[in-house]
């Protein structure tokens, strides 16, 4: 049995949403804010019993409470004889949803009998089981809000300042429910039909409808199925100076030490044949201080009895001692550290890196996660788990391990944490099955593993008022599942990148390396607010680039590719330096194949800017553009057409150039080329030592002898990058927009 997907609606900005959830380990990536840690919480607060309490307002999609607050106003507008419908199936679309879809087999019947959808069921089919926060009882709901909503209304009507600006609780059902959540509310289970599961539409889960008479389960569905175990992202530990860490979310190791031999190690608890040596040893232990603590307490004693207490009736005052296994681990310093070379030196836990206790600590709780499940040790003999059943299916769900961790332990961390939970004998049955899964920002944890275990989260843009951004889940198994060439490629460039795309706010593709030096500084120095944002720069051939399209198509990534003309002769490959009307074409294939899909090079030259974009408006093409220029005061402005980025370089920055004091390489190419005597003779000889010298050269040559602010980008790929800026402060413009609509429609 395992989990194949889960379907959430409603919850904060997973407004209907399908995670598939890999056999093995599920990886969740995506930029910042983008849902990650939402669908985590909802696998939490759903799934995890002892965390439903932790349900909140704000755990509602906002978008909704527009709609809930509605009703409370249909409530209270209600005449006292005119009770309106009260069926909970009119809220339903609107309540935190989570439906979980498993796959069985025949093995897992006993386990699944509560869960079968009708007694023809059989294994090819899913098991679909609905969890929904909802009212416990929606006419107790209704009394309640509208007895204190009138009577709140009722107090202010009754004040003798009428100008007031005082608003009693409750102001609206929000308000009502921020404080009655949980009095009001709780998860309810129904069962699905798996005829009706239907697959997403354009990244959008359509869920299925329950039926109006469907009554919810009457236990947790999946208590005694399922096992599960979270890693918190909080795991705060303390500063070795810090006395107190009881505020910590995440234990020390000697703590969890402590945990662990408390359930499944310590002798005193049921023991058998093999605890009695260290009984009879902890036994004659307390008997022989037992005796030492009579013998240095007697004076102390002797003085009490000789004040007359104890009394001839009064019992007379022993001293016995409590020897606890427990409480040899339940200390600052039980665990130590022996430094290298030095035998006897050694420090507290706490004087230990933040790095490897989160690595340690982290495993720890794995081993002690699947040794609960496998009841090892004691455990087993537990009177609340001795006569049940072990649960066919383990979740553990961890939340960005990477805090703390450098990028190689990420990788070991990642590598190694899967086998941890199934290192134990008894899982080498298949009846028992482990799903880990993990939200990460690093690219380090993504690159480890497969692409199929990846579920890239992508933001949506609300697309009318009232809405909130919401996000859309890609199984990036399906975009690397292939086997052609494109794809093949797109997996082997970002194992060489470490996967940045799939966390960046943007992209910006480059030709070569001395696009890749000069980028960054051109965005730092000229465009402040695309600074600000999480910039991924890749460099990529020309020839290639237009491969990375498909997978940046299912991200649905803001993407600026920087690319060069590559003017060729009408007919042939030969290289041609870019000229008006002599029928040159382009060589790039992203030119020609991807966007703005033209071959022509006078059609290049002169195509508007609206025409350098795709048809969806995230990916726009950058290529050398004609620049008019005053090469000498005597000839007056002339055009320059570059034939890549390091001609136009030059050509935007003649006065920079001209004045670079001992230039060497390329670099000084140019400088020479750009004495030549007109505009036309400096085009060909520059044309001409593009042949020879090192590009990244010449940028770091460039860089050094300047500051990174006198350099101008090139028009084309300024304008590229205003673009970017554009779109970027589009896409949070509009989420602003939708969340301010929200609170005045509130």
């Amino acid at each position: 049995m395992r989990i194949a997907f889960v379907e959430i609606q409603n919850f904060r900005k997973l407004k209907a949403c399908r995670v598939e959830i890999a056999e093995e380990e599920t990886i969740f990536v995506g930029a910042n804010n983008s849902g990650k840690t939402s669908a985590m919480d909802a696998l939490i607060l759903f799934l995890k019993h002892s965390r439903r309490k932790s349900f909140a307002t704000t755990d509602f999609t906002l978008s909704n409470w527009s709609s809930l607050d509605e009703f409370g106003a249909q409530w209270v507008a209600a005449a006292e004889d005119d009770e309106p419908d009260l069926a909970v199936d009119a809220l339903l679309h609107l309540l935190p949803t989570i439906d979980v879809w498993l796959t069985a087999e025949e093995k897992d019947l006993h386990h699944l009998a509560h869960l079968l959808p009708t007694l023809d069921w059989t294994p090819a089919e899913l098991l679909g089981v609905r969890l929904v926060f909802a009212p416990k009882n929606m006419e107790q709901l209704y009394k309640d809000f509208r007895s204190v909503y009138k009577s709140a209304r009722a107090a202010e009507s009754a004040s003798k300042k009428a100008d007031s600006p005082l608003s009693l609780w409750p102001s609206s059902m929000r308000d009502f429910l921020d404080r009655q959540l949980h009095s009001q509310f709780e998860v309810q289970s129904y069962i699905l039909d798996p005829a009706q599961c239907q697959a997403p539409e354009k990244g959008a889960a359509k869920p299925q409808p329950l039926p109006a008479d469907s009554d919810p389960l009457k236990k947790d569905p999946f208590e005694g199925l399922i096992k599960i175990d979270v890693i918190t992202a909080q795991r705060g530990f303390s500063d070795p100076k810090t006395e107190d860490d009881s505020h910590s979310g995440f234990a020390s190791l000697s703590t969890q030490l402590c945990r662990y031999f408390s359930k499944h190690l310590n002798p005193s608890e049921a023991p058998d044949a093999s605890d009695i040596e260290a009984l009879e040893a902890i036994e004659a232990a307390k008997t022989v201080f037992n005796e030492k603590l009579k013998t240095s307490f007697e004076p102390a004693v002797g003085e009490l009895e000789g004040l007359n207490y104890p009394g001839f009736s009064d019992p007379r005052i022993s001293i016995t001692s409590k020897i606890d296994p427990r409480d040899s681990l339940d200390h600052e310093t039980a665990v130590q550290f022996d430094l290298p070379g030095a035998d006897s030196l050694s420090l507290p836990e706490k004087y230990n890196g933040l790095g490897y206790q989160n690595l340690i600590s982290m495993v720890f709780n794995l081993i002690r996660f699947r040794d609960e499940w496998m009841r090892v040790g004691k455990a087993a003999k537990e009177q609340d788990t001795k006569d049940a059943a072990i649960e066919p299916l383990h979740v553990v769900l961890v939340e960005e391990p990477e805090a703390h961790l450098h990028a190689q332990v990420q990788q070991v961390f990642i590598k190694k944490a899967y086998k941890v939970l199934r290192n134990h004998t008894s899982l080498a049955d298949s009846s028992f099955n482990t799903q880990m899964i993990v939200s990460t920002h690093s690219s380090n944890i993504a690159h480890e593993l497969d692409f199929s275990c990846l579920r890239y989260f992508r933001r949506e843009p609300a697309t009318k008022k009232g809405e909130t951004p919401t996000a859309t889940v890609i199984n990036l198994s399906h975009t690397f599942g292939g086997h052609d060439e494109t794809s093949r490629f797109a997996t082997r460039y970002l194992r060489t990148t470490h996967c940045d795309l799939f966390f960046a706010d943007a992209a910006i593709l480059v030709e070569g390396s001395a696009e890749r030096m000069l980028m960054p500084h051109f965005v730092r120095t000229k465009f402040p607010k695309l600074d600000q944002s999480y910039i991924s720069i890749l460099e990529i051939g020309g020839a290639h680039a237009h491969r990375l399209k498909p997978l940046l198509d299912t991200l649905g990534l803001l993407s600026l590719v920087v690319t060069d003309l590559d003017s060729i002769q009408p007919t042939g490959t030969a290289k041609a330096r870019p000229e008006r009307g002599k029928g040159y074409r382009t060589g790039n294939t992203t030119l020609k194949e991807w966007v703005p899909e033209r071959e022509s090079l006078d059609d290049l030259l002169d195509l508007p800017d609206d025409e350098k974009q795709t048809s969806d408006g995230l990916v726009r093409v950058a290529y050398q553009c004609p620049i008019t220029l005053e090469y000498k005061d005597s000839e007056g402005e002339g055009e320059a057409i570059p034939y890549t980025f390091e001609d136009s370089l030059a050509f935007t920055n003649l006065a920079l150039f001209r004045g670079c004091a001992d230039p060497v390489g390329l670099l000084k190419k140019l400088q020479a080329a750009l004495g030549k005597d007109t505009l036309e003779r400096a085009s060909s000889e520059m044309f001409a030592s593009l042949e020879k010298g090192s590009k990244a050269e010449m940028a770091l040559e460039l860089l050094y002898l300047n500051e990174p602010d006198q350099v101008e980008p090139p028009d084309y790929i300024s304008d590229g990058l205003k673009w970017l800026d554009g779109a970027l402060d589009a896409r949070k413009v509009d989420a602003i927009k939708s969340e301010a609509d929200e609170v005045n429609d509130d």
